[in-house]
């Protein structure tokens, strides 16, 4: 077995110094095969080595109901109908609409409404619903510094999937917690006001209140 290692590392070892630039399928690191080379079209970042994560979540919530490794590299318009289904099963519910940035150009998708940004002829409320697509991008932001989804510590394509679902249910604790302490403030706040008129009332009622 040890020996069966050995010639699979001293192979892929042979496959990086004898591959060359315009070579397909080129592997970038031994102890991630999986690893992709993708062009980001950056100035600072032209190109980021790790893979793809297609990111779905709610319209006016901002809650994470999808979140799917794609390797491969694919084209960003034929990650659409997996992201879809995984979202359907997630939730148990088929979005009717879907918003996207302009990467999704020319998608279709049978019983499912496409709005894109930058799209022109549309009404107030998809103006509306578009416009609001763009609170994603500070999601994922988060996401790749607090939830760590720019670093994967789990190991081969099965981690890669398990990790950016962990990351998206990160996402939503995060929220939630963050609601329950402007809750746990607010309810603070009014709890200070009760007390208050109380204190004050009886201290009326004993003829200190000035």
């Amino acid at each position: 077995m040890i020996d069966s290692l050995v010639r699979v590392e001293f192979g892929r070892v042979t496959r990086i110094l004898t591959q060359k630039t315009k070579d397909k399928n080129k592997l970038y690191a031994l102890h991630a095969p999986e690893v992709e080379c993708i062009s980001k079209d950056k100035a600072r970042t032209p190109y980021e080595f790790w893979m793809k994560v297609a990111v779905a979540t709610t319209l006016k919530e901002g809650l994470v109901v999808g979140m799917r490794s794609m390797h491969g590299n694919p084209w960003d318009g034929h990650t659409l109908e997996e992201t879809i289904e995984q979202v359907s099963i997630l939730t148990n519910i088929k979005p009717k609409t879907v918003i996207v940035y302009k990467g999704y150009q020319w998608v279709k998708i049978e019983g499912i409404e496409i709005l894109r940004s930058g799209q022109r002829r549309v009404t107030r409320a998809m103006k509306a619903m578009i416009k609001r697509r763009s609170a994603i991008e500070p999601a994922i932001g988060h996401m790749k510094m607090d939830g760590k989804l720019s670093r994967n510590p789990l190991k081969g394509a099965l981690g890669d999937a398990l990790h950016a679902v962990m990351c998206g249910a990160g996402h939503n604790m995060r929220m939630l917690l963050r609601k329950l302490r402007l809750l746990c403030a607010q309810f603070g706040l009014a709890l200070q006001e009760v007390l208050k008129v109380i204190s004050l009332s009886q201290r009326t009622n004993y003829g200190v209140a000035v």
